[in-house]
């Protein structure tokens, strides 16, 4: 049986109590356990006498035994001079994992495109001034040329008489004629005096009151059916008298 020298978790919630407990290493946490060999609690001072209490004799002897502590209680029995604890470095523990190591990569190349795309323009600049040095004298060919025939163009149109103006006016005069009738035809509609609350209320329909049932409950209503009056061929039959006892005062005969 493997034995373990380890922590008991007690208390409440939020307000832990730790028994260091010998135990089987296969059984519950806060379950079964063999001996106590001491107690911690978290909640006092660090600097507090109660804060870790241990009994040695019984800790060195379970030790001898081959009871294994745990790294907490390894640590109590190291700053109580039972047991050194062995210090431990993993160098590869603060490394990156492989998807980090691939994350710093993309970010890097992000990096180096955007560097690259504005350096870029500070280059387009400087070739677009050379290409404009050199196209100079082509837009002032073509200014002069535009220029020719702006002058040519009255000369060409002066004799083309202007009759577009005249037609729009007549179209225009016509519409005009035809719409005019149709707006003296249409007359505002007639006021009418204004009703009292009465009359307006008499004049609204009468509304039928909904049933005050609930939409589930409406299947079940049913109308009763009518009782039919008696028949007079069939008459009711009197009553019959029942004969009164005699009082004798609770005698006998």
């Amino acid at each position: 049986m493997a034995l373990a020298i380890r922590l008991s978790r007690g208390g409440a919630k939020k307000r832990p109590y730790y028994r260091i407990v010998v135990a089987d290493s296969r059984a519950p946490r806060d379950g079964r356990f063999i001996e106590k060999v001491g107690t911690y609690n978290p909640l006092l001072a660090k600097d507090s006498p109660d804060r870790v209490k241990l009994d040695t004799d019984r800790i060195s002897h379970w030790l001898s035994v081959g009871a294994q502590p745990s790294d907490r209680v390894l640590r109590f029995l190291d700053a109580a001079g039972i047991r050194e604890r062995a210090a431990r470095n993993n160098p590869k523990k603060a490394e990156p994992g492989e998807k980090a190591k691939e994350r710093v990569e993309q970010r890097a190349a992000k990096e180096a495109e955007a560097a690259e795309a504005a350096a870029a323009p500070a280059e387009e600049p400087v070739a677009e001034s050379q290409e404009a040095a050199g196209e100079a004298p082509s837009e002032e060919v073509v200014t002069q040329a535009e220029e020719v025939a702006a002058e040519q163009a009255p000369s060409d149109t002066a004799d083309i008489p202007a009759e577009e103006p005249v037609a729009e006016e007549a179209a225009a005069e016509a519409e005009a004629g035809e719409q005019a009738p149709v707006a003296s035809r249409i007359r505002p509609p007639p006021k009418r005096p204004p009703r009292s609350r009465e009359a307006r209320k008499a004049s609204r329909p009468m509304l039928r009151p909904k049933a005050r049932t609930k939409p589930f409950l409406r299947q079940r209503i049913r109308r009763r059916p009518r009782l039919q009056p008696p028949t007079a061929s069939r008459p009711k039959s009197p009553r019959k008298a029942r004969p009164r006892r005699p009082n004798n005062g609770g005698r006998r005969r």
